[in-house]
């Protein structure tokens, strides 16, 4: 999910037994990008990947993580940032995958009450920066549940692979035409706004970016006619 158009960069389908860290082998991984996955995806491996690829990762921290504390950066803990380290590995294999040093920075979200450590081969960036790109994840589930709650992907039509594909990719379709209208005509509305008015709007011969500017209301003087009143002003 591309974080400044909240459209989908990138779709893997899998079998329910597939597991999600399987999807970062299909990734062609960009320079100077930043990818931001939970700790499901933690696989030291893949992260080196990552990492070689000149992009940068900021994920979750597993709890066993054997690691060694390097040394400490300045922390801001008015800021929520509790700690700033620079780690190395030091299990055997995970050092072997990842032989690199990489940063953990323990950070508290004051609006959510909660303590996380976050993981980033990225030493450039403030631990504030790192927490606040970390926090836009969620738009990946707020993707989800747009499409479950908006595009009717609650049943299938059909029960085969082919059926069910479809099904979904319409309705990824659908969701990328109207964030892309909202950006194109700088749509003040929300997503389920632009779609219900498309969706009754569907037939009219009418430009988009009409269709969604307010009525101008127009005041006319009152005419002088004959016409009884009926009430008193």
């Amino acid at each position: 999910m591309d974080l400044k158009t909240a459209i989908p960069e990138f779709i893997l389908f899998s079998n329910a037994g597939v597991h999600d860290v399987n999807a970062l082998d299909y990734i062609q991984f960009e320079a100077n990008s930043f990818y931001i996955m939970d700790r499901g995806y933690v696989d030291y491996k893949r992260l080196y990947h990552i990492h070689q690829c000149e992009a940068f990762f900021i994920t979750r921290a597993k709890d066993n993580m054997s690691y060694r504390r390097l040394y400490s950066h300045p922390k801001d803990v008015n800021s929520g940032v509790l700690y700033d380290q620079t780690i190395v590995l030091v299990n055997y294999y995970s050092l072997k995958d990842y032989p690199e040093k990489m940063r953990r920075i323990k950070f508290y979200d004051a609006e959510s009450g909660k303590v996380l450590i976050f993981l980033t081969n990225n030493f450039y960036l403030s631990a504030v920066d790192v927490a606040k790109l970390y926090k836009h994840r969620w738009k990946i589930e707020l993707f989800f549940k747009w499409i479950k709650q908006h595009l009717k992907i609650k049943s299938f039509w059909g029960q085969s692979e082919n059926a069910v594909k479809t099904q979904v990719w319409i309705a990824i379709a659908a969701y990328v035409l109207v964030a892309i209208a909202k950006k194109r005509f700088m749509l003040t509305q929300s997503l389920y706004e632009i779609l219900q008015i498309l969706s009754i709007s569907i037939l009219d011969k009418i430009p988009i970016n009409q269709l969604f500017q307010q009525t101008q209301l127009q005041y006319f003087k009152e005419q002088n006619d004959n016409q009884l009143t009926l009430f008193d002003l």
